[in-house]
């Protein structure tokens, strides 16, 4: 072998070993890289009515009446009275659009009327179109309180002829109902953060 040659393969060698080296010292900055963990928290979701994690089953009118008058426990004309729906977020990390809703009346008696916020109601269901809203994550009060006021009147109308026929109505209400029912969904969904 020349001497040429030996230099060349020394240097041959030599830059082998040297991008070895360098490509060792590349590659092990991408290997010893840090590692670390990524942590994302869950955020809460509650939702409660009447202080029950389910919907609410039953509204009683007779008991939200206090009046040792009525008959077997019963609603008539001349009774009133008044029931709460609590919608509470309270332990939510996420805001929560709620709805109540009236479905399946049944058996109503013809001048049983609603009121809430001061506005009167032919029928619970037409509550329906009002109570619905957003609690916010961000608020501070998670709770919301709807009052809602019943009355069935007695001797109801502006003239004598309607107060008989009202009275009429009634009566015929009172021999023929026996039950008035109807049911509650109380329902709450995350809103979308994005939105």
């Amino acid at each position: 072998m020349t001497k040429k040659r030996k230099i060349l393969i020394a240097i041959g060698i030599l830059l082998v070993t040297l991008l070895a080296f360098v490509g060792g010292q590349v590659y092990s900055k991408y290997v010893a890289r840090l590692k670390g963990e990524g942590i994302a928290q869950v955020a809460t979701w509650n939702f409660k009515v009447n202080g029950q994690e389910e919907k609410v089953q039953t509204i009683n009118l007779q008991s939200s009446y206090n009046n040792g008058t009525l008959l077997n426990n019963k609603i008539a004309p001349g009774t009133k009275g008044q029931f709460d729906i609590v919608v509470d977020s309270t332990g939510s990390d996420v805001g929560i659009y709620y709805s109540i809703n009236f479905t399946n009346e049944q058996n109503k008696p013809k001048n049983l009327k609603f009121t809430y916020n001061n506005i009167q109601y032919s029928s619970i269901t037409e509550l329906t179109t009002v109570l619905s809203g957003v609690i916010n994550s961000n608020e501070e009060q998670k709770k919301k309180t709807f009052t809602i006021n019943w009355e069935w009147k007695y001797e109801t109308g502006n003239t004598k002829e309607e107060i008989v026929t009202n009275d009429k109505i009634d009566t015929e209400d009172g021999k023929i109902i026996s039950n008035y029912t109807f049911d509650v969904i109380v329902s709450g969904n995350q809103i979308n953060p994005n939105s």
